[in-house]
C-alpha cells in the first residue's frame, strides 16, 4: 500500500467523526461512531488480564473495524435496524473493501468473516463488547435524551451476548444496577 492509498483509507474513515449514534455523551453532545469504537477497543485493551488465553490484539481490531460500513449509511440505532438495513450496509462495506490493497482487503474480510460467525472467543467478546459500550454510554447521557423505548432497552439489551463470561455477567448486571439507579433518579 503506497501513502496515497493509506491516505484515502484514512479519509473513509474519518467519516466515522462525523457520522451521528442516537446516543449522547454526558454533557448531552451527540456521541460520533468513531467515538464508540475507540471506547470499546479501550475496553478490549483494559480487560487484558481478564481474558488472558484471548487474542486481545484481534479483539481491538475487530472493535476498530466493526462499523466501518456506517461511514456509507450512518447509524442506526440497534432497536430500529432492519435486515434491510444490515444487508444494505454490509454490500456497501464489502464493495468497498474489495476496492483496497490485496492484503489490507484479505485482512479485513477475514475479520468481518470471523465476527459475523460468532464461533470464536475473540469475536465474542468484541461483540459484547459494542453492546455493553451502548449500554453504558447511555447510563452516562442525560435521560432527557432517552426516548421511551430505551427505558426497557437499557434493561433487556446484550445479556445474550455475556453469556459465555462470567465478568461479563458480572458486568451487565451492574450496568443493569446503574440503570435503576439511574431512572430512579430521573437524571
Amino acid at each position: 500500500m503506497d501513502a496515497k492509498q493509506f491516505l484515502e483509507i484514512l479519509h473513509v474513515a474519518e467519516r466515522l467523526k462525523n457520522t451521528i449514534r442516537h446516543c449522547t455523551t454526558s454533557n448531552g453532545r451527540p456521541e460520533s461512531v468513531a467515538e464508540h469504537s475507540w471506547r470499546i477497543s479501550l475496553m478490549a485493551l483494559l480487560l487484558r488480564g481478564e481474558f488472558p488465553e484471548y487474542d486481545i490484539d484481534k479483539v481491538i481490531q475487530m472493535c476498530l473495524i466493526h462499523d466501518l460500513g456506517e461511514c456509507f449509511t450512518g447509524d442506526i440505532p440497534a432497536f430500529n435496524k432492519t435486515d434491510k438495513d444490515r444487508e444494505k450496509e454490509e454490500s456497501l462495506l464489502d464493495e468497498w473493501i474489495k476496492s483496497l490493497p490485496d492484503d489490507v482487503s484479505c485482512h479485513l474480510f477475514e475479520l468481518l468473516k470471523e465476527m459475523n460467525q460468532q464461533k470464536t472467543n475473540e469475536a465474542k467478546l468484541y461483540k459484547a463488547l459494542d453492546k455493553l459500550e451502548a449500554l453504558i454510554q447511555h447510563n452516562e447521557s442525560p435521560i432527557s435524551t432517552w426516548e421511551p423505548q430505551e427505558y426497557r432497552f437499557q434493561k433487556e439489551y446484550g445479556w445474550q451476548n455475556v453469556e459465555f463470561s462470567q465478568w461479563l455477567k458480572e458486568l451487565r448486571q451492574q450496568i443493569l444496577s446503574d440503570t435503576d439507579e439511574k431512572i430512579a433518579r430521573n437524571v
